[in-house]
């Protein structure tokens, strides 16, 4: 809490702003401590113009983008379209007391530091970004991915050598662009499930379960349904050998880890069951509670032995199919990111040059003692 001109206690609220395109668990992280930092978080999300204008074209629309944040369960508020260099009348605009970023600097597209003037007047403040996560590193992995990947008779991937080099070559100098591997603990899971609550005597518990990878607005739309049907959603998280045996070729993008910490991050979602069974069982059913097994419109495979997946909730008659009236899937993404390969490669490119300058920056003003972090 802080205080007013008349000494009276207030809520403390924390301005964030960013591209946050292809919405993931790094994203989420920063806002949680963010909002560890203050009592109201307001998130201003830059249009896709403004994007495109200073560090290239982003991979999901601006409307996609807003309804992803927002779903982010440490959200408060939405603010559409912020200017993508910070200023004070921005904050004042929203009341907010100070900023908070990353220790990844952002650069316009001109090469100044977007947090220039906040950092001046004293109201702003970092968080630790986390490591081995990124948009570019989710575009690098699915750049990689195109190798071995859908049309194999009538050659469209680039070069091994070139989709190599975007994450893994000498050019991938930076410290944060490129393909790289998160690693996870049970601090971050713990940190991501806090304010969760356990389901009360009467809730009605619905279960759903899938790959969820590149959590994305089709997933989010579909949970918001799902949550519908009862009080506590829990999400069943298959492994990543039972996603790559039903989808094939190089999937999942995200590794179970990750995954789990996009779909906790979800202000629908009550609890996550990592390396859930394909097949849903009365004892899985039974040790939950489940009332309703939930399943969307999308077609599935039967399990290894031929069997139906969904065969005893459907012997319950405690199954049903609903509809998210979104038809956004993984794969629309990755044909996304390969249809515009070069700009995205070119993006990234830029990306990492204007990270080694930041870098080298960020190092003197922690050298000199002018750098501090914050993590909640």
């Amino acid at each position: 809490m802080a205080t007013d001109d008349r000494g009276d206690r207030r809520p403390v609220r924390v301005w964030v702003d960013g591209c946050f395109d292809m919405a993931h668990f790094g994203h989420a992280n920063a806002l949680r401590q963010a909002k560890k930092m203050g009592d109201y978080l307001v998130v201003g999300i830059h249009s896709d113009e403004e994007i495109t204008k200073h560090k290239g074209p982003p991979v999901m629309t601006e409307q996609e983008r807003y309804k992803m944040v927002g779903a982010i369960k440490w959200v408060d508020e939405v603010v559409e379209g912020s200017p993508y260099v910070t200023t004070l009348e921005t904050m004042d605009k929203y009341n907010c007391d100070f900023c908070v970023h990353g220790d990844d600097i952002t650069m316009t597209a001109d090469g100044q530091d977007t947090y220039a003037e906040v950092k001046n007047c004293g109201r702003y403040k970092e968080c630790r970004r986390t490591a081995g996560i990124s948009t570019t590193d989710m575009v690098g992995r699915m750049l990689l991915l195109t190798k071995t990947h859908h049309d194999r008779e009538h050659e469209t991937h680039p070069p091994r050598k070139q989709v190599e080099e975007l994450g893994t070559g000498h050019e991938a100098r930076s410290p944060w662009t490129g393909v790289s591997q998160f690693l996870p603990t049970t601090q971050k899971i713990a940190q991501f499930s806090e304010g969760g609550a356990n389901p009360q005597p009467g809730d009605r518990i619905v279960y759903v379960s899938g790959a969820f990878d590149l959590f994305h607005v089709g997933h989010l739309d579909f949970l918001q349904k799902a949550r519908q049907e009862g009080d506590y959603l829990i999400v069943g998280l298959h492994t990543d050998p039972v996603v790559n045996w039903y989808k094939g070729s190089n999937h999942p993008i995200m590794n179970i880890h990750e995954r789990t910490l996009c779909v906790l991050a979800c202000r629908y979602v009550s609890e996550v069951v990592i390396g859930a069974p394909y097949t849903v069982t009365k004892e899985l059913m039974d040790h939950f509670s489940v009332d309703v097994v939930v399943h969307g419109r999308t077609p599935y495979p039967p399990d290894r032995d031929g069997s139906d997946p969904y065969r005893v909730p459907k012997e319950l008659e405690k199954f049903k199919r609903i509809d998210s009236d979104n038809d956004m899937t993984t794969s629309k993404i990755i044909k996304r990111i390969i249809s515009n390969r070069l700009n995205f490669e070119a993006r990234n490119k830029a990306k990492e040059e204007k990270e080694i300058r930041a870098f080298e920056n960020l190092q003197k003003q922690m050298a000199s003692g002018e750098c501090f972090l914050e993590e909640a």
